[in-house]
């Protein structure tokens, strides 16, 4: 078992060295360069070349690559010229609420697909299954902010249920934290729950017709039991695949809603830094969420080792 996990974060080391490389080359694709980003186009040459000279961007490519690289390990991610605080610091702090919307839209999703799912792949091909896959068709098409609006116009603002938009901590109360959250969780949760519905209906169906699956049915084992401990296990891989993939876009792909709801996550933080041409809060960003991409990956392939006994080393 942990020579599997082993071999699996060593695999990750050759795309952290690509990711980290191609985060480093975000500041030389501003047009201009990073200085201009932060002087702003009416600064003199003189000025450009004196921030420059500030930041190391006078010296060789690779020299900056390197000592960047060993700064970002010792958990040195620059500072904010504008926020008057250090990287790290600041995706910290807004990183909080990023995650809280992503883990309950993400309950929200599961809560809502996988019965969904299981039940499309049972009654195949009846009225069941195909309002099943109407439905998740539905939440795919339909884009999330406007779905979020329409949830919006009917929790907060005919029924003022929850509130329109804002967010409060979780020092202010569970309660509270989740008052604010419910509604754009909801709406994020829905458009995911489409996906992870599809992709358990077609799991199921890969394995609810194997010979395994028709010999427990033949041994007189209830139905539930043939799918929850047969069915389901067997399945499993493609549909963590999905709650893998789902929970990395809900933590990097939430600036709409955060930005609808007003939430202070990662989504406004990235739209005030492009807005300000903070570029190293950009570069720090983009490398944060890369790597929880990554580590979500993870996760999941050491969760297949767990579905799946067979894929640890030495097993059949």
């Amino acid at each position: 078992m942990l020579s599997y996990i082993f071999k699996r974060i060593l695999s990750l080391i050759p795309v952290l060295f690509v990711v980290s490389g191609v985060v480093f080359l975000v500041v030389y694709m501003i047009p201009g360069g990073p200085a201009t980003a932060l002087l702003g186009m009416e600064a003199s040459p003189e000025q450009i070349a004196e921030m420059n000279a500030q930041l190391g961007f006078d010296r060789p490519f690779l020299v900056q690559y390197g000592e960047w690289f060993v700064n970002i390990l010792h958990g040195d991610w620059g500072d904010s010229y504008f926020l008057q605080q250090s990287v790290a610091e600041a995706i910290g702090e807004y990183f909080t609420p990023t995650l809280s919307l992503a883990i309950l839209a993400q309950i929200f999703a599961l809560v809502l697909s996988i019965p969904l799912g299981i039940l499309a792949a049972y009654r195949r091909g009846t009225a069941v299954d195909v309002t099943a896959v109407s439905i998740s068709l539905l939440g795919t098409a339909i884009p999330s902010f406007l779905l979020s609006m329409f949830l919006m116009l009917f929790f907060s603002v005919s029924h003022h249920w929850f509130p329109v938009a804002g967010y409060a901590g979780l020092e202010e109360g569970l309660g509270e934290h989740l008052k604010y959250l419910f509604v754009p969780a909801l709406s994020l949760g829905i458009v995911q729950a489409a996906y992870i519905t599809r992709m358990t209906r077609a799991s199921l169906l890969d394995v609810l017709y194997k010979n395994y699956v028709r010999t427990a049915r033949a041994k007189g084992l209830k139905e539930n039991i043939v799918i929850l401990k047969y069915a389901l296990k067997n399945g499993a891989p493609a549909i963590l695949t999905a709650i893998g993939q789902s929970f990395g876009s809900l933590i990097t792909g939430t600036i709409v809603t955060e930005t609808l709801f007003n939430i202070p996550g990662l989504g406004m933080l990235t739209i005030g830094s492009i807005n300000r041409r903070d570029v190293f809060v950009i570069q720090g960003v983009v490398l944060f969420v890369t790597l929880l991409y990554v580590l979500v990956n993870l996760v999941v392939d050491i969760l297949y080792g767990f579905v799946d006994p067979r894929l640890w080393p030495g097993r059949k």
